[in-house]
Order: structure tokens, then C-alpha cells, then sequence
């Protein structure tokens, strides 16, 4: 019993330094925030803050840590291991977990976030495409242009979407997103 109020409070400490960290980065860059003005905004002790991370930066690659290992979950999760696993599929994945996560996907995605944030996402949802891009017989020598092509285009539609406060679901911009990567532009033109 002792040890589950412990993980409690553990989890409720951690959740209130992460709203106010992504609080500071809707203002500022990560490099400009101090532990002692994050403390300070949570009103936590600057040694509760250094029981759970080094520095900012250590916090920020744990809670990126945490994130993709649920991100990695989703894939694993809705993976068939068959042809099924479709496009569409993918980005539903993709866009649900963002919109899960979205105050900390604004932060972290937002003007004052973490290009690694970005790049990490990228690399792992490229991963899960390449299997899925080799498994269909698609040519190996193209995928490098297919995927900057599909990934430039997918992270400007979630940075839109991140924009406008995440006013569609998940499901209407992964359906966006399909229809964009598979025909282009021609399907939206009225």
C-alpha cells in the first residue's frame, strides 16, 4: 500500500512539472527556462524538482522518452503483421497519439519547442514505414524520397492542425493526410 501512494504522488509531482513545463515553453525556448521559474510556477521545492531529473534538459528527454515509448506501444499495438496495415492506418495512429498528448505535443511542436521532438517522431514513424514499404515489394532505392516527400508534408499538416487547436480529429486529419499522400492535391480542388 505504502509503495502505491509513493508511485502516486511520484506520478502526480512529475504531472505537475510537465504542465508547467509545457506551460514556460508556449512562452519561451527550453534553453531560457530555469528549474527555479519552473518550481516556482508549480510551487514545488527545487529539491523535489532534482528528486525526478538532472537538469531541464534530462526533464525534457525523459518526458520525450516517455512519449515515444507510447508512441512505439500504438504501433506495436495496431500492427496485424499482414497486409491490412494500411496507410491510413499509420497516420490514424500517427495523429491519434498527437492528439492524446497535446498539451505536450503543442509545447514541444510549437514555436519555442524541441527540433529533436520532431526529428524522433520522424525517425520512428519512418522505421514502421520502411518495414511496411519493403513488405509490399515497393523499390528500396526510392523510399528515401518518398519518405521525405510524405514526412515534410505530414509534420506541416500537424503543425497546421497543432495551429488551429486541434479542431479536426484525429481520424478527419489522418483521412486529410491519406488522401493528400495517395492523390495530391487534385481530390480537394472544387
Amino acid at each position: 500500500m505504502e509503495n502505491t501512494k509513493i508511485d502516486r504522488r511520484v506520478r502526480k509531482t512529475k504531472a505537475l512539472l510537465l504542465k508547467g513545463l509545457t506551460q514556460l515553453m508556449e512562452e519561451k525556448d527550453v534553453n531560457h527556462i530555469s528549474v527555479r521559474e519552473l518550481t516556482d510556477l508549480v510551487d514545488l521545492n527545487r529539491g523535489t524538482f532534482y528528486l525526478h531529473y538532472r537538469d531541464i534538459f534530462d526533464m525534457v528527454n525523459q518526458v520525450e522518452d516517455e512519449l515515444f515509448q507510447q508512441f512505439d506501444e500504438l504501433f506495436h499495438e495496431n500492427a496485424s503483421g499482414d497486409d491490412s496495415t494500411t496507410t491510413l492506418t499509420v497516420l490514424t495512429n500517427v495523429f491519434t497519439f498527437l492528439a492524446n498528448n497535446e498539451k505536450t505535443v503543442r509545447a514541444f511542436m510549437g514555436p519555442h519547442g524541441d527540433l529533436t521532438f520532431i526529428n524522433r517522431l520522424k525517425e520512428l514513424v519512418k522505421t514502421r514505414v520502411r518495414h511496411s514499404w519493403e513488405d509490399r515489394g515497393m523499390a528500396p532505392d526510392k523510399f528515401e524520397y518518398f519518405f521525405a516527400y510524405t514526412a515534410t508534408g505530414c509534420i506541416g499538416l500537424m503543425e497546421a492542425w497543432l495551429r488551429g487547436g486541434f479542431q479536426e480529429s484525429a481520424e478527419e486529419m489522418a483521412s486529410l493526410a491519406d488522401v493528400l499522400l495517395l492523390n495530391g492535391i487534385h481530390p480537394l480542388l472544387k
